[in-house]
């Protein structure tokens, strides 16, 4: 399937990048706004009681039962280095689906707050900028435009490394 998708791509004349557009849901890690795509979204939760998992790296705040199912809980500010804050009323949790090297998995994704759902043309997103040092960015789809501000869409599979996946996947199991 991967080469047919490919031969449509290079047929039409079409890059890796044109197929961005789409619905995606915003949300805030402090002052900066971020999407993922709403098809990889499958619940929006209020923060709740999250149990840690002891020996797990500091961004992988612990698992929750969800419907019966025990999934893991990532914070994203922790993985992205960025400050802890204390969780607040709009703190929320993203439960997305993912695809591991075991296969689909849900995890849940700690936000300071969700904005909105945009509907964004493969126009209004451009390609990452080239950060000049060799800083690989897998995880960065590209950056949306809207009225006058920025926002990074991430490729939310990309976010945690194989090694993180496969660890959450075992910590579920």
């Amino acid at each position: 399937m991967e080469s047919t998708v490919l031969e449509r791509e290079t047929a039409t004349g079409l890059s890796k990048g044109d197929d961005r557009g789409g619905k995606y849901l915003v949300f805030h890690l402090g002052a900066e706004e971020f999407g993922i795509r709403v098809l990889k979204v499958r619940e929006i939760m209020c923060i709740q009681d999250i149990t840690a998992v002891p020996h797990t790296p500091p961004h992988v705040k612990g698992v929750i039962n969800l419907r019966g199912k025990v999934i893991p809980v990532v914070d994203l500010r922790l993985k992205f280095g960025m400050q802890e804050q204390e969780y607040t009323q709009r703190t929320c949790i993203i439960v997305v689906q993912v695809r591991g090297e075991a296969g689909l998995m849900m995890m849940g994704i700690v936000v300071d707050g969700v904005a909105e759902v945009l509907n964004l043309a493969a126009a209004d997103i451009e390609d990452t900028p080239n950060f000049g040092d060799g800083t690989a960015t897998p995880y960065l789809l590209g950056m949306a435009k809207v009225k006058g501000k920025v926002k990074i869409l991430l490729e939310i599979e990309q976010v945690l490394t194989s090694q993180d996946m496969h660890a959450l996947h075992a910590l579920v199991q």
